[in-house]
């Protein structure tokens, strides 16, 4: 099992920046396994939707909805993964959860191994 945890979440301004970080931990073996890690949102009565993913070869993706405003990056020694949002939108309000699996081809899917518990952002206009 991997457990994951966010922290970073909280209340911005429109046009400001946060960062999310996610810390993996587990067994050795469940560790190793993490091919692909990735942030994932689900606002107010929609669907849990691909912010930005990164596999382990370092290839990155992105919702076309935050390329060039968002970054994601990981840390393989220390089991994390972070999200830099700059230029925040009141849209982009919504729970930010941090997920991981062993084998993810398709980053649009939702029917990842691991998830966190989720962190708040909110943005006000």
């Amino acid at each position: 099992q991997v457990q994951l945890v966010e922290s970073g979440g909280g209340l911005v301004q429109a046009g400001g920046s946060l960062r999310l970080s996610c810390a993996a931990s587990g067994s050795i073996g469940s560790i190793f396994s993490i091919n692909y890690m990735g942030w994932y949102r689900q606002a107010p009565g929609k669907q849990r939707e691909l912010v930005a993913g990164i596999n382990g070869g370092g290839t990155t993706f992105y919702a076309d909805s935050v390329k060039g405003r968002f970054t994601i990056a990981r840390d393989n020694a220390k089991n994390t993964v972070s999200l830099q949002m700059n230029s925040l939108k009141p849209e982009d309000t919504a729970v930010y959860y941090c997920a991981a699996d062993r084998f993810h081809t398709n980053p649009a899917a939702t029917n990842l191994d691991y998830w966190g518990q989720g962190t708040q952002v909110t943005v006000s206009s």
